[in-house]
């Protein structure tokens, strides 16, 4: 397997509407482990790890986001790989 971890920075209206909890659900779905936490800025923080492959889908859902919400850009950076057993809304 190829881990990496992937922090993503989620700008636009991505606060007060479910956010967290649904980028919760989705990773889930992709055994990706992390946190997302909500910024003082307005944006969210999606710290994830995982396979490479069902990284990039998740950073694909990302870029759009819950139909709650409306995302109007995304900042990707590749961070090194931590083992983490869950992923979490802080």
């Amino acid at each position: 397997m190829d881990n990496i971890g992937c922090k993503v920075i989620v700008s636009g209206i991505v606060q007060g509407v479910g956010f967290r909890y649904f980028t919760a659900a989705e990773a889930r779905l992709y055994h990706i482990m992390g946190h997302a936490k909500n910024l003082a800025s307005g944006d969210v923080e999606v710290l994830m790890y995982g396979e490479r492959a069902k990284i990039a889908k998740m950073v694909k859902w990302l870029e759009k986001g819950p139909k709650t919400s409306r995302v109007s850009g995304i900042t990707v950076t590749e961070v090194p790989y931590v083992e983490r057993r869950d992923f979490v809304t802080r």
